[in-house]
């Protein structure tokens, strides 16, 4: 496939882009032709990558974290639509969290991305959507490559947004420990596939099209990005408690026994609240409730 590496050279600490000489050299030596542009802003991907499948590209990496992939996943979409639906979306993991790889049981060696990169084989990749409010108070879209969130995640991201001086991890950590302190359940009104409206107490609902958010907690832990369905997960009633003593169960996704959790799939959301509820999408806080997500199967491929 006709391959373009769109690069975060920020990501991993700024090392991919001190070091792109020789991870370009690594790449090289197992893809010969192959294009590449480097993001300067942020949604910058998502540009460069529209361009590329204009131009003939067929299948784009995207060489970063999560914020990385989620942005190269919504240049695969223009007005509504696929630019080429028959197109791959590829990663070379660079991020600190890593999310998205941990569903495949990817890991960030170079060496074993490149080789999956080289095969042809891809899978039918699902990609959610979702139509929510932005901070302005208008309303915006954004798709999504591995899950859509809401509640106390999205506080999260946003004081790690204000921590970043603090590091990956450690910023991360600091900020969960502020917002969980501080977050109290939001009663949320959820209706899926067009039923009835339900209004229940919120500590997190996630739709997952792959199984991991927060630094590695298996949220979702049967979903499966081409099976057509979100995996949803609604925690009610968890404290700062909670997450503590139940991180085991968190992490390895035996959590869905849980007091206080609820797990079903559904194809559309539509979830409504009367006070602030923040969005996370993909580790990025672009808004906040009310909000529609729908469920877009087999919109592109991924390499794998």
């Amino acid at each position: 496939m006709k391959t373009f590496f769109v690069v975060n050279p920020k990501s991993a600490n700024g090392a991919t882009g001190k070091r792109w000489g020789e991870l370009s050299a690594t790449i090289a030596r197992s893809l010969q032709d192959f294009g590449v542009e480097f993001t300067q802003r942020p949604m910058d991907a998502a540009r460069i990558t529209t361009n590329a499948l204009k131009a003939g590209y067929e299948c784009i990496v995207a060489i970063g974290g999560d914020g990385t992939i989620n942005e190269v996943t919504n240049g695969f979409f223009e007005n509504g639509k696929a630019v080429n639906p028959n197109a791959a979306l590829g990663v070379l993991p660079r991020g600190t969290g890593g999310d998205f790889r941990k569903t495949f049981g990817w890991t960030t060696d170079l060496d074993e991305a490149v080789q999956r990169l080289k095969t042809p084989d891809t899978r039918p990749f699902d990609v959610g959507l979702c139509e929510y409010v932005n901070h302005q108070g208008q309303k915006e879209s954004r798709y999504f490559a591995n899950i859509l969130s809401f509640g106390v995640s999205g506080l999260v991201d946003r004081e790690v947004a204000s921590m970043k001086g603090f590091g990956g991890r450690l910023g991360f950590s600091l900020a969960s420990l502020r917002a969980l302190t501080r977050y109290r359940d939001r009663a949320v009104r959820l209706s899926f596939d067009g039923g009835p409206s339900k209004a229940l107490p919120v500590t997190v609902v996630a739709f997952g099209n792959g199984q991991y958010f927060g630094g590695g907690m298996k949220v979702t832990p049967n979903a499966n990005v081409s099976d057509g369905l979100f995996d949803v997960t609604i925690w009610s009633g968890y404290s700062l408690s909670d997450f503590v003593f139940k991180q085991g169960g968190i992490y390895k996704g035996t959590h869905l026994s849980f007091p206080g959790t609820q797990a079903r799939q559904c194809r559309e959301a539509v979830c409504e609240a009367d006070d602030e509820v923040l969005i996370d999408c993909d580790g990025e806080q672009p808004g906040r409730l009310p909000c529609r997500v729908t469920l877009l199967p087999a919109a592109i491929r991924l390499k794998v």
